[in-house]
């Protein structure tokens, strides 16, 4: 198999300080990689990067979205609402035991959510 999956998520940021501390918050850990052209978190064995932008925005499309794997994902989903993420979709049962919810984070990027007991990693 030439591709490996996926390696890297990243978000555009207007404050790559301020998104820094609140992606640490919401993700409950610290970046492996801090620097201020890029900030690295590694979640789960996959990478979640934050750049800063060119042009600040929140209004951002959401044609494509990265779901973060969670075994508690109304717990986690209103703990980045408490944070200060808004609402995109709310936990949301797509089939069988799949859940899927997703949120804005304050910089306008779409975080997704997934809990899926039917994936697992090879």
């Amino acid at each position: 198999m030439k591709f490996l999956g996926l390696r890297t998520t990243i978000y555009k940021v207007s404050d790559i300080n301020a998104a820094k501390e609140w992606f640490a918050n919401a993700f409950e850990t610290t970046p492996y990689f801090d620097e201020p052209f890029y900030v690295g978190f590694n979640i789960g064995g996959y990478e979640l990067g934050l750049q800063p932008e060119d042009v600040a925005t929140t209004e951002k499309s959401d044609n494509v979205v990265t779901y973060w794997g969670t075994d508690q994902i109304d717990s986690e989903y209103e703990k980045l609402i408490t944070l200060g993420a808004t609402a995109h979709e709310s936990p949301n049962n797509v089939e069988g035991d799949i859940v899927v919810a997703s949120v804005k984070d304050p910089f306008g990027n779409v975080i997704g959510l997934i809990y899926n007991p039917e994936f697992t990693l090879e």
